[in-house]
């Protein structure tokens, strides 16, 4: 087992946790470290992250996301942060699943997690 140097930052908050919903099992994610976090819902058919992640990136590799973007006062730390936010950005993928910008984090969730 390695000791950390004395001077080492210590390292940053990685978690991933399975989130039950009315709607189906998700995998939460929340990572955070000093000046800084992110956080994102991960399902079967796509993901529901902050602002990090990128639209562009996603459309190229067909992937379906849902950005939601906190505000100073109500940052995005955690998951369940994001069933509240408003949906932001959405990916043609996305878009395809019916979900569009304006809606909730949960109600995206709710699109992602159906059997359509």
């Amino acid at each position: 087992m390695s000791v950390p140097k004395a001077n080492q930052r210590p390292l940053p908050k990685a978690e991933h946790r399975q989130l039950e919903t009315p709607f189906g099992s998700a995998i939460g994610a929340a990572y955070q470290w000093e000046g800084g976090q992110y956080c994102a819902i991960h399902t079967s058919r796509g993901l529901i992250g902050c602002g990090v992640y990128s639209i562009e990136c996603a459309n190229e590799f067909n992937m379906a996301f849902a950005i939601a973007k906190g505000t100073p006062q109500h940052p995005l730390f955690e998951p369940e942060d994001l069933y509240e936010a408003k949906i932001i950005a959405v990916s043609q993928a996305a878009q395809d699943m019916g979900i569009s910008t304006g809606m909730t984090g949960i109600q995206a969730l709710e699109k992602m997690l159906s059997n359509e």
